[in-house]
C-alpha cells in the first residue's frame, strides 16, 4: 500500500464523525481545472477524505462545492492509493458540520 504524507495537517484525527454512513457527492476543482464529481468521506469539522481524485496536486488549493453550503477551500495533506486526505482552510462551524451530516441522512 502506497502512502505519501504531503504535510503535517493539524488535528487530522480530531473529532472524526463516528457515523460510518456519511458519504457525500460533491464537486471539487483545483486551479482552473474543470469541476469534477467526487465522493467525500471521513468528514470532520477540520477535514475529510476524497475517495478518488486523479491528478490532484498538493501545491494547489482544493475548492469544494457541497449542495446548500458556501464554496469551501482545503489543502491536501496526504495521498494513498488514489484517495486524498484534506484539511479545510477554516474548520467548519459545528452547526454547518451538523447540517451536512443531517443532509447526508446519517444523523
Amino acid at each position: 500500500m502506497r502512502h505519501e504524507r504531503i504535510s503535517d495537517c493539524s488535528k487530522r484525527h480530531a473529532e472524526r464523525t463516528e457515523l460510518a454512513g456519511v458519504v457525500l457527492l460533491c464537486e471539487v476543482r483545483q486551479g482552473t481545472r474543470p469541476w469534477k464529481m467526487a465522493r467525500l468521506e471521513d468528514l470532520s469539522p477540520g477535514g475529510f477524505r476524497i475517495a478518488w481524485l486523479p491528478d490532484a496536486r498538493a501545491e494547489l488549493p482544493l475548492r469544494i462545492r457541497i449542495p446548500g453550503i458556501r464554496l469551501l477551500s482545503a489543502r491536501i495533506c496526504w495521498t494513498r492509493d488514489g484517495a486524498i486526505g484534506c484539511e479545510f482552510a477554516e474548520p467548519l462551524h459545528v452547526a454547518v458540520f451538523e447540517h451536512i451530516v443531517r443532509s447526508a441522512g446519517a444523523a
